[in-house]
Order: structure tokens, then sequence, then C-alpha cells
């Protein structure tokens, strides 16, 4: 009997609808799809967009440790597209109908080429095409954004990239926050005292490669009289030519650093408490280089 029933409610769930589980809103459905890699492990953290009819994106957000990810949209026409690091992207198109579970079954993402290297040897920062910015939170709340004007910089690319180095030096003085009074005050003794320290430079010295077009570039950073280990997270974006023939790579890099792991440590407190600066400053680099000389 209880053989019999344990049936019955197995064949009743097997019965039930995807979506029963599911409220999903008037004329509106569900679209799912599993994302694997060429082994069939599942891709965690791959970036979906979906959009509609016109190209408009509806919906976007990334998939669970399962490699799966499920999304409520009005019912309709839409176009799917899949993107995760070291995979080539993956396209689709999907019809939604109300109250219906349309699902894309399991995706495989297959492996992308990495972009080619740059050549062995010296390579300058350009810095006519090249930024390096940082954004600082201000009272808890808005964001800071300000960048270096003037900095200068080498790149020697080995036969093995592991084994490349660079040397960047910036002009503390050139720091802009497109604000006088400020940036007259991150210059003085209370943040980076340009009169003692009026360089920050950065000797990486370990380029280690994560997969796809993703590189850890390890080295010293010296910032105000202190020197640190510090990671830049890079993403390298190819080779290309430029406006005169010339030959060019590009890289993106970001890193955070803790004002008082410099020595940078000067607060004001508001009368409730927050900081008017954040201790953490977030670094970001938009890089091209050229063959020196």
């Amino acid at each position: 009997m209880f053989g019999r029933w344990m049936g019955n409610h197995t064949n009743r769930v097997q019965r039930t609808s995807p979506l029963a589980a599911v409220r999903t809103p008037e004329n509106a459905g569900v679209l799912s799809c599993r994302v694997l890699d060429p082994v069939n492990e599942p891709v965690r953290n791959a970036e979906f967009a979906v959009s509609d009819a016109m190209g408009r994106k509806v919906v976007s957000g990334g998939t669970d440790p399962f490699g799966a990810f499920v999304t409520t949209v009005p019912a309709g026409e839409y176009r799917l597209a899949v993107s995760a690091e070291g995979f080539t992207p993956y396209r689709a198109t999907a019809t939604v109908g109300e109250n219906a579970l349309a699902s894309l079954g399991d995706v495989t993402l297959q492996l992308a080429r990495p972009p080619e290297l740059p050549a062995p040897g010296d390579w300058d920062i350009e810095p006519t095409h090249s930024s390096i910015g940082f954004t600082a939170r201000h009272i808890g709340l808005a964001r800071i954004h300000g960048r270096f004007n003037s900095f200068a910089g080498v790149v020697r690319i080995e036969e093995r990239m592991d084994q490349s180095a660079m040397h960047v030096v910036i002009d503390a003085a050139s720091i802009d926050t497109n604000v006088r009074m400020r940036d007259e005050h991150l210059r003085s003794a209370d943040f980076l005292d340009v009169e003692r320290y009026p360089t920050l430079e950065f000797y990486g010295e370990r380029f280690t490669h994560k997969g796809g077009s993703r590189w850890a570039v390890t080295g010293a950073l010296s910032l105000h009289g202190v020197t640190r280990t510090v990671t830049l997270d890079t993403e390298y974006l190819g080779l290309g030519n430029g406006m005169g023939g010339e030959m060019r790579a590009a890289c993106r890099a970001r890193t955070e650093l803790h004002r008082d792991d410099f020595t940078v440590s000067w607060q004001t407190m508001l009368a409730r408490g927050i900081a008017v600066v954040g201790p953490s400053i977030l670094v970001e680099l938009d890089v091209q280089i050229v063959p020196k000389g």
C-alpha cells in the first residue's frame, strides 16, 4: 500500500508542469538553459543577455554554480547571448509563450583561441591612447573619479610571456579630479605629499596567465615612500594597427589599494561618524603599447 502511494505520488510529480512552483505574471513565461564547457562541466558565472526582436536588452545576469539560469520575461521572441572568459560567445533565438517554459537545454561553449601576444622586445606605453584613473568613495555615498595626466612606462616582452616585466612611472603632481581645491589637497602632505614623493612607480615582475585573455601582473608599487606588492587583474585585448600602420597592443587592468597600506591615512569624520574619504581606492588602467623606437 505504501509502495503504491509512493508510486502514485511520483507519477503526480512527474506530470506536474515545470512552472507549477513558479508564479509568472500575466502574459509572461520562463526562459532557461544550462551552460556547459566542452567536457560537460558547468560554466559558473557565465554572462547572459536577453534582447527582444528590436535588439533592446530585456534582462541580463549570470549563471548559477550549476551553470544554469532561469528568467521570467514577457511572452514573445527573444535573442540570447551567452559569454564567458576563455570561450567563444554563443547566440540563439527563442520563443517564450504565456505561462510556458522555453528551455534551450544544454548549451555547450567552445574554447576561444587566445589573442596573439606582442612580439618579444621593448614596448613603450603610448600615453596619448592610455589612461590611469582611480575612483574613491566620498562621504559613504558618491564616488569621486580622477586620473593622472602624466606618466611613462615600458614593457619588456620575453619569449616566455611569464618572464616579461614592466616599469611605469607616474607624476604624482599630475593628479586631476577636475576640482582645483581638491587636487591641491591631494598633492599636499595629507595625501600624496608630492614635494617629498614626486613619483609613483610600479615594477611588474610576474606575468601569470589566468586563462583566455586574463592575466595577473604582480609587482612592487612605490607610493608615498612605501613599497607594497600589488597585483593587476588584467585583460589582454590583442594586437592592432594604428593610424600610421604601426603595430599596437592593448590591455585593461584594475586593482584595489588600501590607503593605510601606504600610510596615506588622512581622515575626517562627519558628525554622524561617516568618513569623508573611503579607506580604499579602485585603480583602473587602459593601456596601449607600441614597439620602442
